[in-house]
Formats: C-alpha cells, sequence, structure tokens
C-alpha cells in the first residue's frame, strides 16, 4: 500500500468519482457504471476538504486539488449532459 499521506486521499477521491462516473471500469467484472449520486457525493467531500484545508496546504497539494476538482467538476457535467 502507498504511504497515507494529502496526495494519496485525494487521488483515492479522484480515483472514486471517475469509477462512479463511469469512467473506470470494476476491477472484477470489467464493466463500467455510471452512479451521478455517488460521483456528486465524492466531489463534494472533495470541495469540503479543499474548504477545510485552505491556507493549510502547500503549492504542490493546494494545485493537485484544484485542477483535480476543476476535472472532476467537467467529467460530471459531461456525465450528466449524457444522461439527459
Amino acid at each position: 500500500m502507498p504511504e497515507v499521506s494529502f496526495v494519496s486521499f485525494v487521488l483515492s477521491l479522484n480515483t472514486t468519482a471517475l469509477f462512479h462516473l463511469g469512467e473506470l471500469a470494476h476491477p472484477e467484472s470489467g464493466l463500467k457504471a455510471v452512479d451521478l449520486e455517488l460521483a456528486k457525493h465524492t466531489i463534494d467531500t472533495l470541495s469540503m476538504l479543499a474548504e477545510k484545508t485552505m491556507g493549510n496546504l502547500d503549492g504542490q497539494e493546494n494545485e493537485l486539488v484544484t485542477k483535480v476538482l476543476y476535472e472532476l467538476k467537467m467529467r460530471f457535467i459531461k456525465a450528466k449532459e449524457a444522461t439527459v
């Protein structure tokens, strides 16, 4: 297992959100499934984490959180539009 760090935690949340957005296949079945409610919950969790840690992150951590949140939000919008 990788060392537990802020960066690894953010990347774990990113992977979880990508899974729920249907961009990553289930490791056992190989199937992709979209669950926008769980994707939104993960994105909201990451947003809350960014807000609560504001001013306490180094430049690299702050940049990672900002980029991950932006990318996930854009992918969420795209996935939501695809279901309409």
